[in-house]
């Protein structure tokens, strides 16, 4: 029942976004100097609606953030971002998504990524492996495609990079896997858009040596988990949690399960 609100809120937030899309939008900034659309804020009642009645909490970029206190004491709760990639839409290159997470005990245990302009959902859990299905199909789970774990890595090793943020730290990773003998092609993406090429094995690591937010990476991180990948700290190599005291994320690598077994 939850997953299925999930699907149905990533479908009505994505027509949202897209009517904001093909409209003569405007843009402010918030208080931390990042952009905001009207899309940003449709998403989000849309989201909101929809999922409130479950009775889980929601942590999102644009919902009201309970103080630690009160969050350290949820089993469950959603973990939103009604519009990733707020800069690809402002753009206008259809390089952003509509994000939900389920977290359970601080770790994520559903994750949900739709591109609203390919109409497209990729959904995964441990619990019901992870799918890929446009969204007219959203209904119709027969017509869904099963994404099973990937076997191999690319060859040369393929490295998914933000469009928007690059840092020296990722420089150095790729110098050190060169130095090991290891060709890197790039694919370059906004958004959580990325998980789908480690999902769909067009992609075998994504680094992020750069500011995140929960909501940005929990979805990606549940999928990629039903896959075998992991997303992990940089430094301590252990498993992203969620519902932190601090919302923000450390730095990371998601690897997919070749990779993994590789390295």
């Amino acid at each position: 029942m939850a997953y299925q609100l999930a699907i149905k809120a990533a479908i009505e937030a994505s027509k949202a976004i897209m009517d904001v899309y093909k409209s003569d939008f405007k843009t402010q900034d918030k208080q931390d100097g990042s952009p905001l659309t009207q899309a940003d804020l449709a998403s989000s009642q849309q989201i909101e609606e929809i999922l409130m009645p479950l009775g889980f909490p929601i942590t999102g970029e644009e919902s009201p953030k309970a103080p630690f206190g009160e969050r350290q004491q949820w089993q469950k709760s959603w973990c939103v971002d009604p519009l990733d990639g707020t800069k690809e839409f402002i753009k206008r290159n259809g390089e952003f998504a509509v994000n939900i997470a389920l977290i359970e005990n601080n770790k994520a245990v559903f994750g949900l990524i739709a591109s609203p302009v390919n109409e497209e959902m990729l959904i995964g859990s441990k619990e019901t492996g992870v799918y890929i299905f446009d969204f007219k199909n959203f209904e119709n789970p027969p017509y869904w495609k099963k994404i099973l774990p990937p076997t191999h890595c690319n060859s040369p090793l393929v490295m998914a990079c933000s469009r928007s943020h690059h840092s020296g730290p990722v420089l150095q990773l790729i110098h050190q896997l060169q130095k090991n003998g290891q060709p890197i092609e790039f694919i370059k993406k906004g958004s959580a858009l990325k998980f789908f090429d480690l999902a769909l094995g067009k992609a075998d690591i994504y680094p992020r040596f750069a500011p995140t937010m929960e909501w940005d990476i929990a979805a990606g991180q549940a999928i990629l988990e039903a896959l075998g990948g992991e997303v992990v700290h940089a430094q301590t190599q252990e498993p992203l949690r969620y519902n932190k005291a601090n919302l923000v994320n450390p730095y990371f690598i998601a690897k997919t399960a070749p990779l993994i077994r590789n390295h």
